[in-house]
């Protein structure tokens, strides 16, 4: 049953994603507009392109984007605008940055840290020690009581 709501969730979401109203008369900017259509996150699905969504807000987000490729402008300038109203996050590939580098790599840096403090506690730990014969005689007579 699962599988059958997958598969009819999936038909209308391609459905909806290229509903031919909404399409551009030009058939190249089309084609440009279904390719930025694969680079930008739906909002709501967070893990789908708005071309494959069939979200309110990703309708709302195809149809921004084929206002501005009508406009005449170029993908880079689409890609900044969305970004500017919505966060890196509307790319589903954000573009290198320094904040990414961090985002991306301080899970690892925890992890090294982590293991470089285990190591160093494991080799200064003291090394066990005989007792002395007052602790010795101590231990012998709470073991007898």
């Amino acid at each position: 049953m699962k599988r059958l709501l997958a598969i009819i969730g999936a038909v209308l979401c391609i459905a909806a994603a290229s509903d031919p109203a909404e399409r551009l008369p030009d058939p190249v900017q089309e084609a440009r507009a279904r390719e930025l259509f694969r680079e930008v996150r739906c909002l709501v699905c967070q893990n789908e392109s708005i071309d494959d969504s069939n979200a309110e807000l990703a309708a709302d987000l195809r149809r921004l984007v084929r206002e501005e490729v009508k406009a005449g402008k170029t993908d880079a300038e689409v890609r900044k605008h969305l970004t500017d109203r919505y966060g890196e996050f509307v790319l589903l590939k954000p573009a290198f940055s320094l904040g990414n580098a961090a985002l991306w790599g301080a899970p690892a840096l925890v992890v090294i840290v982590g293991l470089l403090l285990l190591l160093r506690n494991l080799r200064n730990r003291p090394a066990d020690e005989e007792l002395s014969p007052d602790e010795a005689e101590r231990l012998d007579r709470l073991s007898k009581d």
